[in-house]
């Protein structure tokens, strides 16, 4: 799996504040490539820009911020990636970037026009995924304490219906692989985060299936939910690309 990265969320929060003061871009970076190495996939792929923050803390004069950047030169870099990697499958945050961050909504619309344009590099990406959570999963979730940025989210705009999801996959033997995948992102699952303060009623669903809704195709899907992105594609090879 191949992970490209827009920012490295400089403009968030720390949810820890045993950490005491640091480099957040440095911080997170490292957290990232430890989680990485949990879920043992490559090193992610940074391309340079800046996180646009959110709310008061939004970043509208940086000119590195994704909000400002210009598209097409996020495409074009992408379409480096994917040329080089050759993806049967791409994954992306869904239409509303799960709670609406802009830096997400501006993935989801990268990943969408890269899907789109692959083809101009000789390497037509198979299929684009959205990373989805139900109704009832994310009002579970509402259900804890410390909500963060889930707190006032209204899940028939941010969550999908069941009829909605294109592909449900079991990943209970990787459940505990992904515990400590997002437990190493610690300046985000500390004290005062959503996912520091999960009972494990509210983890189970998270560590033992994810769901995805389909984005676009070029082959033919021959059931509803599916088990497996790759499921009937041509080529059986594990190659995929997440921006």
């Amino acid at each position: 799996m191949t992970l490209v990265c827009l920012t490295r969320g400089e403009a968030g929060k720390n949810t820890d504040p045993a950490l005491g003061e640091i480099d957040l871009a440095q911080r997170r970076e490292a957290e990232l490539r430890e989680a990485c190495t949990h879920l043992t996939i490559d090193p992610p792929l940074f391309l340079g820009y800046h996180d646009s923050g959110r709310g008061e803390r939004l970043r509208r004069d940086d000119p590195l911020a994704t909000i400002n950047a210009d598209p097409l030169e996020m495409e074009a870099k992408v379409l480096e990636i994917v040329a080089r990697v050759q993806p049967q499958v791409m994954l992306s945050f869904d239409p509303h970037g799960i709670y609406g961050h802009p830096d997400h909504l501006v993935a989801h619309r990268l990943a969408t026009a890269v899907f789109a344009r692959s083809g101009s590099v000789g390497v037509p990406i198979s299929r684009l995924y959205y990373t989805v959570q139900t109704h009832s999963e994310m009002r579970l979730l509402q259900t804890g304490r410390c909500l963060g940025v889930l707190s006032g989210l209204e899940p028939d705009t941010y969550a999908v219906c069941e009829e909605t999801v294109a592909a449900r996959v079991d990943i209970a033997q990787q459940g505990e692989r992904k515990r400590r995948a997002l437990y190493a992102h610690r300046t985000q699952t500390g004290p005062l985060s959503t996912l520091g303060n999960l009972t494990e009623a509210q983890w189970k669903p998270l560590l033992t299936s994810e769901t995805f809704s389909l984005g676009g195709t070029r082959t033919p899907i021959a059931r509803y939910p599916h088990p497996d992105l790759f499921e009937g594609l041509p080529h059986p090879g594990f190659r995929d690309v997440q921006a």
